[in-house]
């Protein structure tokens, strides 16, 4: 027995490990935004374009991976990707040219991209199915979201954003870990589509109603993750550090979310807890919009929580009403919906651009009552 768990989660460790080390590039674009502002001069709207560089290309090339690794196991993908995410980080901080910066930036994203479906391809089968084990998984790329502002701040503190190749270090070792992580694991090839029998029937009405929960979640997590910094400077009067801080509060909180997620599914069942993250979020966001102050990081906490709560239970949700594309489900999920959050960052910022923070951020309050409108007549995926 102790055996059999070891070989489950060794496997798992080294890739929720190496998620970590991957999702420290999507965390660092938007921590890098206040350091483009304040050193390239660059308006909000500028700012935020960044931010949907890194998105719009991986909104493209998820799924078309995910629907790859639906036909062949490309275990590959997980280092390569890896340096790939680096590497556009990297050198986006080295450039004076904005549209130069746009395509390392994307360069990023595409890299990001690659990883997520296959590595939850790889995760599920090395789980063996297991929910709490993809809820592991999905905690190492929350915290690796929670750790990159502290490294970019840290980094870019002491060289400006011509040190951001040393923020290169992260790639190499998560690429490392990935290579442990396949050799751990021997994922069983799926099924091609009319190759043979697979248990389960897709349920797309379904899946579809969860792929928009989770674009409205992105809304607000990618809309808030962008400007957070700017307006955690602005709302409690604390400079760069207390910008930071809240960005740093917000990843954090998803990992705390994730793990929450995790045991509240096990009580209440994954769509019921999925449905009411959704509902409490609406009073959270109010909070981080409407509350000025230290209290401020309070709200970015709770909000944080409450759109990290679905986040592996979409992962597993997905996976199960589409059991015929495990791996389309997972670019989708996990990547695709998430990504496309990044659309609505231009517009947050061009209203900024025009108002303030606070108006342009006012409007994702309603976000997370959409997200529970989709949400109201879910049912749990049906088991073979």
């Amino acid at each position: 027995m102790t055996q059999h768990v070891a070989a489950r989660t060794g496997p798992i460790t080294l890739l929720a490990a190496g998620h970590a080390c991957v999702d420290v590039y999507q965390g660092a674009i938007a921590a890098l935004v206040p350091f483009f502002v304040a050193e390239r001069a660059y308006t909000y709207a500028a700012a935020a374009g960044l931010v949907l560089a890194a998105s719009l290309l991986s909104s493209v090339v998820q799924p078309l991976f995910g629907a790859l690794t639906d036909r062949w196991p490309m275990p590959w993908l997980l280092p390569v990707s890896t340096l790939i995410g680096g590497l556009g980080v990297a050198l986006c901080g080295i450039t004076d040219s904005y549209p130069l910066a746009l395509a390392f930036v994307a360069l990023s994203g595409i890299g990001v991209a690659a990883f997520h479906p296959e590595s939850a391809r790889v995760a599920r089968a090395a789980s063996g199915g297991s929910h709490t084990a993809m809820s592991w998984f999905s905690l190492g790329g929350n915290l690796g979201f929670a750790t990159a502002p502290v490294m970019v701040a840290a980094v870019v503190a002491l060289g400006g954003l011509d040190a951001t190749p040393v923020l290169l270090v992260p790639a190499v070792l998560g690429s490392v870990l990935c290579l442990l992580a396949v050799r751990a694991v021997t994922a069983p090839r799926p099924a091609a589509p009319g190759a043979g029998p697979v248990a389960g029937t897709d349920d797309w009405r379904s899946f579809g109603r969860l792929s928009g929960s989770v674009v409205c979640r992105s809304i607000v997590f990618v809309g808030l993750s962008a400007f957070l910094s700017l307006y955690g400077m602005e709302r409690t009067g604390g400079g760069e550090v207390a910008g930071t801080i809240a960005l740093f509060v917000l990843y954090l909180g998803g990992a705390v979310g994730t793990v929450l997620g995790g045991t509240l599914a096990n009580r209440f069942g994954r769509v019921a807890v999925v449905r009411w993250s959704n509902a409490v979020a609406v009073l959270a966001v109010a909070g981080v919009v409407f509350v000025p102050g230290p209290p401020l990081f309070v709200f970015v906490a709770l909000t944080s929580a409450c759109l990290y709560v679905p986040f592996s239970l979409s992962i597993t949700l997905g996976q199960d009403y589409l059991p015929r594309r495990v791996g389309t489900a997972s670019g989708v999920t996990l990547g695709l919906t998430v990504s496309v959050g990044g659309l609505a960052s231009p517009l947050i910022g061009a209203v900024a651009d025009h108002t303030s923070l606070q108006v342009a951020l006012a409007p994702l309050i309603a976000v997370p009552a959409l997200s529970w409108l989709l949400l109201r007549r879910l049912r749990e995926p049906a088991t073979p």
